[in-house]
């Protein structure tokens, strides 16, 4: 999950050196990632009106279903 997010995240961005993802897990199933990006780059990575973000999360949940788990997407700023 946690490359897959970063695959997608340096693809937007315009400096992919600076994408950052950690992932944690909990013992209830949940795994949080966390997205750092540059400054600059936020913007591209939430979308207009955040729907690049929100296509991410969904694509995100989807995986983490298959492996029975739940997930949860932060892009910190």
């Amino acid at each position: 999950m946690k490359e897959f997010i970063e695959f997608i995240a340096k693809h937007l961005v315009d400096s992919p050196d600076q994408v950052n993802v950690d992932e944690k897990e909990s013992e209830d199933n949940k795994v949080t990632l966390s997205l750092k990006v540059q400054s600059d780059d936020v913007g591209k990575v939430i979308g207009k009106q955040g729907k690049t973000a929100q296509a991410m999360r969904t694509l995100l949940t989807a995986i983490a279903a298959k492996d029975g788990k739940r997930a949860i997407l932060e892009i910190l700023d």
